[in-house]
């Protein structure tokens, strides 16, 4: 089934960037498949507005097993009464796996959302840093930005399906935007999810398509 898209929907494609490519130092499950497609979708200027996130770590950040004396990468700890996965050291700012993926046209882009630049904090999304010592979630500005330009749906890609693209959707209706995520244009840590991260679209009205059925309105 086509999805027509509307001058009021965005694009928002989340973290794709090397070190989440396989051989990278949080490399997702076939991550680099992505990449061609995301290239021709943004080069095809389907969606007036196109924005990206990207993961932007301080060294040393609160996320890190690296941070916290032994522990390991993909335990979980609380933080801030949150729980919290422990990731491997990843995006650190300047460094080249931190980059948006060179394989990518940006030119289309719009916007850019640098997250996960607090030290303290993590942050999934580009619309919400997580919860903090305060036990909130500080806007990133993005659902402002949106709704000055009309935008009332959004379209979300990229890395990864499981973490940073579903939380991404999930904000996005939470803050009063339709959502959907292109699954071809998605992949997840592991695949081990994929079950899961479906049921959980579906039960909360976030739509699940592919990026072949999307048209110009």
């Amino acid at each position: 089934m086509s999805h027509s898209i509307s001058p009021h929907a965005a694009l928002i494609v989340v973290d794709v960037q090397p070190d989440f490519m396989p051989g990278g130092a949080l490399a997702c499950h076939q991550g680099d498949g992505i990449v061609p497609g995301i290239h021709e979708l943004l080069r095809s200027r389907v969606f007036r507005h196109v924005v990206a996130t990207q993961d932007w770590h301080p060294r040393g950040h609160v996320s890190f097993a690296s941070s916290h004396p032994g522990r390991m990468p993909f335990e979980q700890i609380d933080l801030y009464g949150q729980p919290q996965t422990l990731w491997p050291d990843h995006c650190v700012q300047g460094t080249t796996g931190a980059e948006l993926h060179p394989a990518i046209d940006w030119s289309a882009l719009d916007v850019l959302i640098r997250k996960g630049s607090d030290p303290g904090v993590d942050s999934y999304t580009g619309f919400r840093e997580n919860h903090g010592v305060a036990g909130v979630r500080p806007h990133t500005g993005l659902a402002g930005w949106l709704q000055e330009r009309d935008v009332d749906e959004v379209f979300v890609c990229g890395l990864a399906r499981d973490v940073c693209v579903l939380w991404t959707a999930q904000d996005a209706l939470e803050l009063g935007f339709r959502a959907s995520l292109l699954w071809d244009l998605s992949r997840p840590v592991t695949p081990d999810t994929d079950a899961a991260t479906r049921t959980t679209l579906l039960a909360q009205g976030i739509s699940i398509t592919e990026s072949s059925e999307l048209r110009r309105n």
